[in-house]
This record gives C-alpha cells, sequence and structure tokens, in this order.
C-alpha cells in the first residue's frame, strides 16, 4: 500500500512570541483518516492537542461551519480552547472564505457544538500567509454551567496549602463552557507559584464530579484598576502552559461571584512557572442573574510546517 501523506502546521497559541504559548499541531486536510488513526497520530505529535480539518463541500461550510476534531494523546475532546483559537487563526491567514457575510469571523463545528471566532488584524496584511502574531482572534464559547461547590477545607487536603489561601468569598465550584473544570481562587501569587500536589490524588478527589481537573486562579487589581489573573492548571500529560476553555470557565466564574464586572477584559497569565509564558484575554457579560457571551481571545504564530506519512 502506498504512503499516505498528510501535512500539518505547529502554532504557538496565546502568544506573539515563538516558543512560547501553548503548542499545536493543525492538520489541515484529514479526510481519510479514522478515529484510531487521529488518536495515534495524536500521540505521536505528544503534544497536549492536536486537531484535525475536515473539509466538506461549501454550502455545507457556509451553513454549519468548518468541521474540526480535537484529540489529546489520550482521548477525543468536544472542546478546547486553545485547539479552536489556533486552528481559527490558521485558516484566517490560509485564506478560508468566512461562513458569515462578516469578513471577519470564521466558525468552527466542533463536538460541542458551533464556535464563532472573530478577528481584528493589527495591519491590514498582518496573518494572510502564516499565523504571524499580529492578528487578534477571540472565539465565543458556550453560556456557562454552573456545577457543584466543594469545601475549602476538602480542597486544601488534596493540593497541600493552608485553608487561609483561599478567600472564603470564591467559592470552589466546577464550571463548563465546553469542558469543566473545578476552579479554585488562591488569595496570593507566591502560593500559586510554589503550587505542588500529586495529580492522581487530585483526579481521584474529582472522579466522581463532572470535572477532571483544578484551574488554579489568582485574580488582583493592578494600577489604574485594571483586573490580571495568573492560573495554572495541571493534568496527566503534565502542567498546561494555556488552558483557554478553562480560561472561560474562569471568566465565568469571576463575573459570576463579582470579581470582575460585567464585559471588563481580564488578562489572564498562564504557564509562567513552565517557560512557556502566555497570554489569554477573557470577558463575559452578567445579564441579570445569568452568565453569558463567554470571550476567550489571544495570538498565535506559526513555527513549522511538515508531513506525516502513514
Amino acid at each position: 500500500m502506498p504512503d499516505r501523506a498528510y501535512e500539518f502546521v505547529q502554532l504557538d497559541v496565546f502568544t506573539q512570541t515563538p516558543l512560547t504559548g501553548n503548542s499545536l499541531a493543525v492538520f489541515t486536510d484529514a479526510r481519510g483518516l479514522d478515529d484510531g488513526e487521529m488518536q495515534s497520530v495524536a500521540r505521536e505529535m505528544n503534544l497536549s492537542e492536536t486537531t484535525f480539518i475536515l473539509p466538506r463541500d461549501p454550502a455545507t461550510e457556509a451553513k454549519e461551519g468548518k468541521k474540526v476534531r480535537i484529540f489529546t494523546v489520550a482521548e477525543e475532546l468536544p472542546f478546547a480552547g486553545h485547539p479552536t483559537l489556533g486552528t481559527a487563526l490558521h485558516l484566517y491567514a490560509s485564506g478560508f472564505s468566512p461562513v458569515s457575510e462578516k469578513s471577519d469571523e470564521i466558525i468552527l463545528d466542533l463536538k460541542a457544538g458551533m464556535i464563532p471566532v472573530r478577528f481584528t488584524a493589527n495591519s491590514k496584511n498582518a496573518g494572510r500567509n502564516r499565523a504571524d502574531g499580529q492578528v487578534f482572534g477571540e472565539m465565543r464559547q458556550r453560556d456557562p454551567e454552573f456545577g457543584v461547590t466543594f469545601s475549602c477545607e476538602e480542597v486544601v487536603r488534596v493540593i497541600g496549602i493552608d485553608v487561609d489561601e483561599i478567600p472564603t468569598e470564591w467559592p470552589i465550584q466546577i464550571v463548563s463552557t465546553g469542558l469543566p473544570f473545578a476552579i479554585v481562587g488562591i488569595r496570593n501569587q507566591e502560593t500559586l507559584a510554589n503550587l505542588k500536589f500529586d495529580n492522581a490524588q487530585a483526579a481521584e478527589f474529582l472522579k466522581d464530579s463532572d470535572a477532571k481537573f483544578f484551574y488554579f486562579l489568582c485574580p488582583q487589581r493592578r494600577e489604574k484598576n485594571r483586573l490580571e489573573a495568573r492560573a495554572r492548571m495541571f493534568f496527566y500529560g503534565g502542567e498546561d502552559p494555556a488552558t483557554g476553555s478553562a480560561a472561560g470557565c474562569a471568566a465565568s466564574w469571576m463575573v459570576q461571584h463579582g470579581i470582575a464586572n460585567s464585559d471588563e477584559q481580564v488578562l489572564i497569565r498562564q504557564g509562567v512557572e513552565i517557560r512557556r509564558p502566555s497570554e489569554m484575554y477573557v470577558r463575559a457579560t452578567r445579564d441579570g442573574q445569568r452568565v453569558t457571551n463567554v470571550r476567550v481571545g489571544g495570538y498565535a504564530v506559526e513555527v513549522l510546517r511538515g508531513t506525516v506519512s502513514l
């Protein structure tokens, strides 16, 4: 049987600087790969996520968006943040025609549903041959679902910090905008930076809940009353440099509990401790008792291209 060749690009997402942010492999035309092969290819790439674009006829794409599937090294995900943004920024750079009449928007058809991504270019020709870190993309995630809360005493035993490091007015709560996370607000940035715990023990604690992972967040007001946050997320592959799906949950959580104002843009910095600094710009709207219009944005830069032969 002759080799089958599949081209991919690799991008660093949620950054404007190569070799920082969160790496992503995007297979530009995955037609012909079955589920098992996609999973094996993702394992071969050995990144936190790999995406597979499945082109369809123009009429279908105009109606339903660009079909994309997302795999980690271990499983397929219905939604993930940096793969969604990175894939959309690659499509923008490739000149993909948008599905709407708005030239600044692309819609991705994911297992979690249709996710729109809007773009703002820093200059006229920015990002038009390759993702170059000069086009800001912002995805609108699903409206949040707020789940169960956990007691501080339970959680600090698992993660090994003092109970006073978690403000009592910040509930430890599961939130999902497509993928559920247990959001843990931490008072001091130094505590967050020094956080070390047994991820297997944390997974055991969360196994009967909807969430698989904790997302640790330290929001602080800076100069000119600007709200910024530092974040960390540990999973079975180690530590994630940027978790866009969790960032949307964090934005929802901050608005829900009065930490961020409605539609206030918050800069979340993640990956600093593992020397892959990332920047995610998040906001959400408070509409009466509801939180809606969850947006997560950032940049991406292409770092390599290649071919996988099967």
